[in-house]
């Protein structure tokens, strides 16, 4: 299957690669967090990351508080700025970017190429809820942007064997 990663995919990849994480079993947030040296810690408030430190609901099942450190922790390696200051447009595009970057880290597309994924949508949706962790809603948005970056890639190489360059 030709598939073209995108610079995300290729940046999460390289970044669990540094931490020494290669399979779906070993996506833990609180692991993750101590390889990096940051506290989480769980609070009756919604999830965020303030004053050097990831907090989590405590009220979420485990799906959604892994989703949630994946949102947060988006903004602490890639993000800069405190987004009281910020103006909404940018404040926006940082949300915005914290969330597509937790489905490619939930679901690392690198774990995904490895799967013998079910040929049924639903299961494979199923499928993909339990190995990562994550909520069916969450897979089902992971499992079409997958899907969507297949047929691109494979439009990509079709188009490009019509041209020589």
């Amino acid at each position: 299957m030709d598939y073209r990663s995108s610079l995300l995919e290729d940046w999460i990849k390289n970044f669990y690669y540094s931490i020494d994480i290669y399979h779906a079993h070993q996506l833990d947030f609180l692991d993750i967090a101590a390889r990096l040296g940051l506290v989480v810690s769980f609070e009756e408030m919604s999830s965020r990351f303030y004053d050097g430190e990831i907090i989590i609901e405590d009220r979420l099942s485990s799906q959604e508080q892994w989703q949630d450190f994946a949102h947060e922790l988006c903004h602490v390696l890639r993000h800069a700025g405190n987004q009281i200051y910020m103006p909404k447009m940018f404040l926006e595009l940082q949300e915005n970017q914290a969330i597509y970057f937790a489905y490619h880290f939930c679901i690392p597309t690198f774990m995904l190429l490895k799967l013998e994924m079910p040929n049924h949508r639903n299961q494979a949706i199923y499928y993909l809820a339990n190995t990562f962790n994550v909520t069916n809603k969450f897979a089902s948005q992971r499992f079409d942007q997958y899907q969507n970056q297949i047929y691109t890639s494979h439009l990509v190489a079709e188009n490009s064997k019509m041209y020589t360059y």
